[in-house]
């Protein structure tokens, strides 16, 4: 049987997000619980379908690259690197104030399949844009830039 192609760049994008993200090994040791926290995203816009959506929010963590999509009951990780979705399973995230807590942060092996990926600068926020599957949902996302061009999160 041959291996699929696609499964190392994954399984590398997978390995460098838990590496980054995972506390270091010597907090490990010591018992503390592997825990990522979320913080929210002020002044961001999520479009879906060119709507809003009647319940979502955006979290940032302090890796930059990826962020966190509540929408309606469900949450999307996504890597702005790799162009890549995941969905995260909701009982493994918990709210504290107005951060989420992400109590066991496993990546799925399987993104969600997306196609149409649009990432550009547009004034003075970064819009994100892609398309669920060939013919699915359009999922937009807008995120704050600082004066100089870089996020803000």
């Amino acid at each position: 049987m041959k291996p699929a192609i696609t499964s190392l760049p994954l399984r590398i994008a997978c390995l460098l997000l838990a590496a980054a993200i995972l506390p270091p090994a010597g907090r490990a040791q010591t018992g503390a619980a592997k825990n990522v926290t979320w913080k929210p995203i002020e002044f961001a816009i999520l479009k879906f379908n060119g709507g809003a959506p009647k319940s979502w929010n955006i979290y940032h963590t302090e890796k930059r690259g990826w962020l966190l999509v509540r929408l309606w009951k469900r949450y999307l990780l996504i890597s702005l690197q790799d162009q890549e979705v995941y969905d995260i399973d909701p009982q493994t995230l918990t709210a504290k104030g107005e951060s989420l807590v992400w109590t066991d942060p496993e990546i799925p092996e399987q993104p969600i399949r997306i196609s149409e990926w649009n990432q550009r600068d547009v004034g003075a926020l970064r819009r994100i844009r892609f398309r669920f599957g060939p013919d699915g949902h359009v999922l937009e996302i807008q995120l704050p830039l600082r004066p100089d061009g870089r996020p803000m999160y």
